[in-house]
């Protein structure tokens, strides 16, 4: 018998059939519905009552101020009229720039047709061989239009071929409201955005390292010419210097558009993007509700990653139960009082039948804010959990008998 593991796995065979139909006599379970039948709801705040954003009085003709993460507008004016937007055009292009360009190192030969562009200019010459890098800095900083139009022919060959690349890539954005003409802003029918466009492609271009790297720049050193050995260029964006947390972004202005001015800052993990256009006190203007935004809003974690949320009981199982959780984390733009009033709704099944697969789906939780769902994610297992039936015993016993019967021929071996 020793000799004979045929005959030991059909005597296990029977020992285990005997087991298992004592459990089922003993144990008995209604069958439970994997879509979710007898579900639970709980946590039952208050709904809130809050405005997707506070119309706001400003002597800008149209404003736009939004939290760069949640892409929430905290306040606003006119943020959908269509207007021109002078040399805050350069952001839509330095946004076009990086994301057709991978190598921003990269020699670009200065297109005769880039020089001796009118208004703002870095003074590029015939012949020039610059990078992408420099150009950009020369377009943020001190404005050059010259160095917009260098890229622009860089990146599209010709002008209106990257005035469509461009419009292409502020749509997939989510800016749909915007036409371009040029890449450097100077009044042209048919050249306009919105305050709100300009605020939303700005806290996404704010995302790259590398933009915000320069437009945080106060100052920058860059390859001259023939004439000069180097370019040393300023930032034109006084709020860099006055205000606390500012990180950008860019200024403009012409005769038609007035004065605009995109402005950032972060304080204490709350990042805000504010746009004005059309607005003489551009500066303090911004400023004014930048320090509001930071006054009345935090940016509060709602939902922590991979948050253990409950456990639930198991029916044919080898666990009682299984915990669950939710994987993505949420934070969000909130008043002291519109946090008091958020309302979290979790669903899932209040038992489960094994075999439960590792972060199987079973639910969801969601975040409301008054009647505004503000997130969702699905609600997930922890672990895996196999059935306590015959077949999976048998399956498990086979498994066991099969490694050990390999492991025992293999030491016969040696």
């Amino acid at each position: 018998m020793r000799n004979n593991p045929f005959l030991i796995l059909v005597i296990c065979f029977f020992l285990i059939l005997t087991f298992n139909i004592t459990y089922i006599n003993i144990k008995t379970f209604s069958a439970i519905n994997p879509a979710f039948n007898n579900m639970k709801t709980y946590g039952a705040n208050q709904v809130c009552q809050a405005l997707p954003f506070k119309e706001c009085q400003s002597c800008a003709k149209a404003m736009c101020l939004l939290e760069q993460n949640s892409k929430r507008i905290l306040y606003g004016k006119n943020i959908d009229v269509k207007l021109p937007m002078a040399s805050t055009t350069k952001i839509f292009t330095a946004y076009t720039v990086l994301e057709n360009c991978k190598n921003l190192d990269a020699i670009v030969n200065v297109d005769d047709r880039a020089v001796g562009i009118k208004g703002t200019s870095i003074y590029l010459r015939k012949g020039e061989k610059l990078t992408v890098r420099e150009l950009l800095y020369g377009m943020m900083l001190p404005s050059g239009n010259d160095a917009a139009t260098a890229l622009a022919y860089y990146i599209g060959k010709d002008i209106p071929t990257f005035c469509r690349i461009m419009e292409k890539t502020a749509q997939n954005a989510g800016a749909k409201n915007s036409e371009f003409k040029n890449p450097h802003g100077l009044d042209e029918k048919g050249h306009y955005t919105t305050a709100y466009d300009l605020a939303l492609v700005s806290s996404i271009v704010m995302k790259n390292l590398d933009f915000k790297e320069i437009v945080l720049s106060k100052y920058a050193k860059i390859k001259g010419n023939d004439e000069i050995k180097n370019r040393y260029l300023k930032s034109k964006n006084k709020l860099l210097n006055s205000f606390q947390g500012c990180d950008g972004i860019k200024t403009g202005f012409t005769d038609k558009a007035g004065r605009c001015f995109v402005s950032s800052a972060s304080r204490e993990n709350l990042n805000v993007v504010c746009v004005v256009l059309n607005c003489g006190p551009m500066f303090e203007e911004c400023g004014k509700f930048m320090e509001l935004a930071f006054k009345e809003f935090k940016n509060y974690e709602i939902i922590p990653a991979y948050n253990i949320i409950d456990s639930i009981d198991v029916v044919k199982g080898r666990e009682l139960n299984v915990k669950v959780f939710s994987r993505k984390s949420f934070n969000y733009p909130l008043t002291n009082e519109e946090f008091l009033k958020i309302n979290y709704k979790y669903t899932f099944p209040e038992f489960l039948e094994a075999p439960i697969k590792k972060e199987q789906k079973v639910g969801n939780v969601k975040v409301y804010l008054e009647d505004k769902l503000l997130f969702k994610d699905e609600v997930l297992t922890t672990d895996k959990v196999k059935s306590n039936t015959f077949i999976q015993s048998i399956k498990d016993f086979i498994g066991k008998w099969s490694f050990g019967l390999w492991n025992f021929n293999n030491l016969n071996i040696k």
